[in-house]
């Protein structure tokens, strides 16, 4: 740790507290949202089976494994195995869910996820763990271009969901969907914020959390929880912040976005827990560069850099994903 970072915990109001599930202080959590949501599908879809690279304890699919035996197949360190199983697996008529880090699923098995299941179109359901920045490991489990890689894969749906409460909605949805589908996932103990927001999930779509005159964040993941937390401490300095939720990065909500974009007089900033480059910040800046519309756009994002192993909060501060980070960029800006 620098200088300069112990300087800046030091000066900050509440330094940001953060565990493997990305919960900030306050937050009420839920276990293994996930695995538990994967089970009570299951329960009555016989077609759901489990998949994972060695993985399953830490993506919390050994609980699914305990439940259903023999509907769980343990591939060992072969995400590439994995992936082309899968894919045969969804041709017979199963719906795979098959997990593992986001880091193995986007770059171990690419090649394999685009030849056996998104040029095929094969129902399979890639679950990536450790997201973006939340293990202290270091590049090598640090999973910040996913995005990126998914996006540009044809046929290929990419979420990033907030919570637990969102999870346990997107799991049904995404065995509804009939394709390929990459999702982020939290596990252990995770965040339970949307739930006081009335919200629910859709595929495809945005949902307004919160309206506000001065900014609008557009964030994705557990960003937008963050983002919550970051409008409700700068009301407090007269800054009124909304935040647009947006779950799904691809096929992305360009009416829902637009809509929102298109009030006028607000600062808008994307915030993810990715890359500066190829994640939401650039999708949406694509998007309304298409449009015509001139509008202020900043983002809040991982450099493009392989980033330091450490400590997860100073990392998280360092990178400026912290919600302390947040307000001071967004004051900044202002």
């Amino acid at each position: 740790m620098s200088g300069a970072d112990l300087k800046q915990m030091k000066t900050t109001k509440k330094a940001p507290d953060v565990t493997a599930s990305a919960v900030d202080e306050g937050h009420r959590t839920v276990p293994m949202p996930f695995g538990h949501a994967l089970i009570k599908l299951a329960e009555t879809r016989p077609e759901i089976v489990g998949m994972s690279a060695d993985l399953a304890k830490y993506t919390d699919i050994h609980i699914f494994a305990e439940r259903f035996p023999d509907r769980f197949y343990q591939m060992g360190m072969s995400e590439q195995l994995m992936a082309t199983a899968a894919g045969g697996l969804a041709k017979e008529g199963f719906v795979p869910f098959a997990t593992t880090y986001a880091t193995f699923a986007s770059r171990r098995c690419y090649d394999f996820m685009s030849q056996a299941v998104a040029e095929q179109d094969a129902n399979v359901k890639l679950i990536g763990g450790l997201p973006g920045l939340t293990t202290g490991y270091g590049p090598s489990h640090q999973a910040t271009d996913d995005i990126a890689i998914f996006r540009a894969m044809p046929n290929m749906t990419v979420i990033d969901p907030c919570d637990a409460y969102e999870i346990e909605q997107m799991v049904p949805a995404i065995a509804d969907y009939p394709g390929p589908v990459y999702t982020r996932i939290l596990r252990g103990n995770v965040a339970k914020v949307l739930d006081e927001y009335d919200y629910r999930f859709e595929l495809g779509r945005s949902a307004l959390l919160r309206g506000g005159r001065n900014v609008l964040i557009v964030s994705t993941g557990f960003m937008t929880m963050r983002a919550l937390d970051t409008a409700k401490e700068l009301q407090a300095d007269g800054i009124d912040v909304a935040v647009l939720h947006v779950p799904t990065i691809k096929p992305l909500d360009e009416t829902g976005i637009l809509r929102e974009v298109r009030r006028t007089g607000r600062l808008v900033v994307t915030a993810e827990n990715h890359s500066i480059i190829g994640g939401l910040g650039e999708a949406v800046a694509s998007l309304i560069g298409r449009s015509g519309m001139g509008v202020e756009l900043r983002q809040i994002a991982l450099p493009d850099r392989f980033l330091d192993a450490g400590t997860l909060g100073v990392l998280q501060h360092r990178y400026g994903i912290s919600r302390a980070a947040m307000c001071e960029s967004i004051k900044r800006w202002l």
